[in-house]
């Protein structure tokens, strides 16, 4: 396997009909968890791109 092929594979979905509920229930946190992370990143590129709009419209 090359790199390309590794970069282009897509994650395997759980089973989650086959998951207990507990197990399902600490997937949600992770999910949640990562939603977090991901909408605390946004927040940081939308603040560096509008500080990069406001230094070029001058």
């Amino acid at each position: 396997m090359d790199w390309d092929e590794a970069v282009s594979r897509k994650p395997v979905a759980p089973k989650y009909d086959t998951m207990s509920i507990e197990d399902l229930e600490a997937r949600i946190g992770e999910l949640e968890a990562e939603i977090v992370t991901i909408r605390s990143i946004i927040k940081s590129k939308q603040a560096a791109r509008g500080a990069a709009d406001t230094f070029f419209k001058k």
